[in-house]
């Protein structure tokens, strides 16, 4: 540990004050994207009902869909976070929000039309979920360039709450709006969010320190392994993305699964499967306001595999539910699953930055996101193929347990002798 966070003595936050709600920029970036949310959560609601109401698609089909939207993670992540790292971080979030906007308002353009098809929905999937590997990778990236080291663990945790707070209000919004104008037209509102979103950012004043000058011989395929080569050669980083990747890959499984198993095994109408996912969220707003007091009374180190093995094991109840009042225990263990998986990332999140030198920031996140992101959609079509082969409900049941079983990765590392990350020393400007 010692040799990593040597490394980070010359990093310098941008930004001075005690608080993050004084500090103009953050609000900036931390408004445009809770308004972004809130749209994509709708989406989430919007698409695959689209698919299984509209247009009849099969489990697999489902399954598939789902996989589409993460694609993008595995087939370039990792040459994106190459061009994040050379590029502005600012510059590409805006281009990428323009461009969810134009492709997501296809879909409710093509319902006006009468041409909605799966095709469509499966372009659609892919080309939103490129956009979002290339922001996702600049926003884990840009964050550190806007506020002090030290305040790094609060304003993640206040952006992992607003998350969950969109997916507390956006299905339920969701829902709603596909009761109202259908499941194409409810998709209306997260273009619109994006546009918000392009403002936002573009109001941002802090400027990002240049990147380093190009090294002589420097090519795309060794920026790549220098980032691989960080990730992979840390003995706790590594240990972390075989838990996040794993616990994703069985997460794959439950996004695939749980608009199926509500509609067709417990029949809840379409209009209220927004409402009940919902209402687990509550969970994930939990996890973000607590998970900074957790990590002070836990330890910020240990709160990483205690998140993931104590905190979420009440989860599996979710494939217990049953028809009528019983659907509140899907809604329960949905909750679990959305504050322990908070707690464990925002905790992940902060030590992740927080052991990474600047210049490699973007390509530490890229790689991470590589390997977690790129088993969500092979989960999805394991959702989708063990959904047909042995029902929906044993699917589920497995795609829990396997979720929880991840946090033995974690465990049986150094972080499981350790209560705090060590502060990386900083150096304050002004």
């Amino acid at each position: 540990m010692t040799e990593v966070t040597k490394d980070l003595q010359d990093v310098e936050p941008v930004v001075d004050g005690p608080s993050l709600w004084r500090q103009r920029d953050f609000m900036l970036l931390w408004s445009g994207q809770s308004v972004s949310e809130m749209g994509s959560a709708v989406t989430q609601v919007a698409l695959p009902l689209l698919a299984v109401v509209a247009l009849k698609a099969s489990t697999f089909q489902v399954g598939l869909l789902t996989a589409a939207t993460t694609a993008a993670f595995a087939l370039i992540a990792l040459p994106a976070g190459v061009l994040v790292d050379r590029g502005s971080k600012r510059s590409i979030m805006i281009a990428c929000n323009i461009l969810r906007l134009l492709i997501i308002g296809s879909v409710p353009l093509a319902a006006a039309l009468g041409t909605v098809t799966m095709a469509q929905l499966y372009v659609v999937a892919v080309a939103a979920g490129v956009c979002t590997v290339f922001f996702d990778v600049s926003y884990q990236s840009y964050v550190p360039s806007l506020i002090r080291a030290d305040l790094q663990l609060d304003a993640n945790g206040k952006l992992g709450t607003t998350q969950a707070f969109a997916q507390l209000g956006g299905p339920g919004l969701g829902g709603g709006l596909v009761a109202a104008f259908g499941a194409a037209g409810a998709m209306t509102a997260d273009a619109i969010s994006y546009a918000v979103s392009v403002f936002s950012i573009s109001a941002i004043r802090t400027r990002e320190e240049p990147p380093p000058a190009r090294r002589e011989g420097e090519t795309l395929r060794s920026r790549i392994a220098e980032g691989l080569r960080f990730v992979v050669g840390h003995k706790i980083l590594r240990r972390v993305v075989a838990c996040t990747g794993t616990a994703n890959l069985f997460s794959g499984m439950t996004s695939a699964l749980a608009m199926v198993f509500l509609v067709r095994v417990l029949h809840v109408r379409p209009a209220l499967t927004g409402l009940i996912m919902a209402g687990s969220a509550v969970g994930g707003i939990a996890g973000g306001v607590f998970a900074g007091r957790l990590a002070k009374k836990i330890g910020s180190g240990r709160i990483i595999w205690v998140s993931m093995l104590v905190f979420s094991a009440p989860q599996v109840i979710a494939a217990a539910a049953w028809r009528g009042w019983g659907v509140l225990l899907f809604a329960l263990g949905w909750g679990i699953a959305d504050f322990s998986a908070m707690v464990y990332n925002v905790a992940q999140l902060s030590y992740r930055q927080s052991v990474t030198p600047p210049e490699l920031m973007g390509r530490m996140n890229a790689a991470v996101r590589w390997v977690v992101w790129g088993t969500l959609p092979l989960g999805g079509i394991l959702g989708g193929v063990l959904g047909t082969l042995i029902g929906v409900r044993p699917a589920l049941w497995l795609a829990l347990v396997g979720a929880w079983a991840a946090g033995w990765f974690v465990f049986f590392s150094p972080l499981r002798h350790m209560r705090d990350v060590p502060a990386p020393s900083v150096t304050h400007r002004g």
